[in-house]
């Protein structure tokens, strides 16, 4: 496959793994401590990386020695840096993620480290085989990237502007259960209901769909045919990253067909959940 580009958030993520969280004027030990490249946008192009994708990264770091750390690890991973952008006078993101019984999560993003139009390399996005939208960016920054885009468009998430915009240039999209509802307007209670929900959406533009459902599992619609992948038994340690999993390995595998691609990405997602932190390990799928 041709070069994949990741156009989303990079941060600096500590997951704190502890048997309780204290109260007010209380402490606990932590139990497992992990530090690591993060971020959804850096998430999901380690995914890619791991299945052997050619992947470059879209997005911003400060210029302190943290977001030097981060671009180093990218490129560690075999991850593109050429294209993250090194903001002047800008700490760099971090997010925190308490486990326990389910996780919490503390996120220092700053204004600046989102991405702006300006940022976009427009030939690199136009060059790529596959464009990933991870959408807790700016909608005109998202919008800009989608038209620039001349390969496979993937959103991941549901944007607070330019719904219609984003979607008409839309080829895939992936939501949760929450922005699935966001994204059709409509409640989803079940996998009919989520459906329906995916065909409203594709009548916009994308051609394949896929959202979580809670309590269900994964649906996915596309033109010919729809599928619901049930949850599966593994246990499920911490749920952070398995979305930006999900995304990585369902656009790796989509030459494959929907329905094999939309196997792969459950079972990237499932290996995902069973650990700490947001960080994938897919070479083993």
């Amino acid at each position: 496959m041709d070069e994949i580009v990741v156009v989303g958030q990079i941060a600096r993520d500590l997951v704190l793994v502890v048997d309780d969280v204290p109260g007010p004027g209380e402490a606990a030990p932590v139990r497992e401590r992990r530090e690591m490249l993060g971020g959804k946008g850096a998430n999901i192009a380690v995914g890619l990386a791991q299945l052997g994708a050619a992947v470059r990264l879209v997005g911003v770091v400060g210029d302190d020695d943290v977001g030097e750390r981060l671009i180093a690890r990218a490129a560690a991973d075999g991850i593109g840096t050429e294209s993250v952008v090194r903001r002047a006078g800008c700490a760099t993101g971090l997010i925190v993620n308490v486990v326990a019984d389910g996780w919490r999560y503390f996120e220092d993003l700053p204004d600046g480290v989102l991405l702006r139009e300006t940022d976009i390399p427009l030939d690199v996005v136009a060059g790529a085989a596959a464009v990933i939208l991870q959408l807790q960016q700016p909608p005109e920054v998202a919008l800009k990237a989608a038209r620039t885009a001349q390969g496979c468009v993937v959103l991941d998430g549901s944007p607070e502007r330019l719904r219609d915009e984003l979607l008409a240039c839309a080829d895939v999209v992936r939501a949760d259960h929450r922005e699935a509802e966001l994204l059709s307007g409509r409640r989803i209670a079940g996998a009919d209901d989520a459906i329906r929900a995916a065909r409203e959406v594709m009548a916009h533009g994308p051609g394949l769909v896929a959202f979580a459902v809670d309590g269900v599992g994964d649906v996915f619609a596309w033109d010919e045919g729809e599928l619901v992948l049930p949850l599966g038994d593994a246990e499920v340690v911490d749920t952070t990253g398995g979305g930006d999993a999900f995304v990585a390995a369902l656009t790796f595998a989509l030459d494959r067909g929907p329905e094999e691609a939309a196997e792969l990405a459950v079972r990237a997602s499932g290996a995902t959940v069973a650990h700490p932190g947001g960080r994938p390990n897919l070479t083993r799928l």
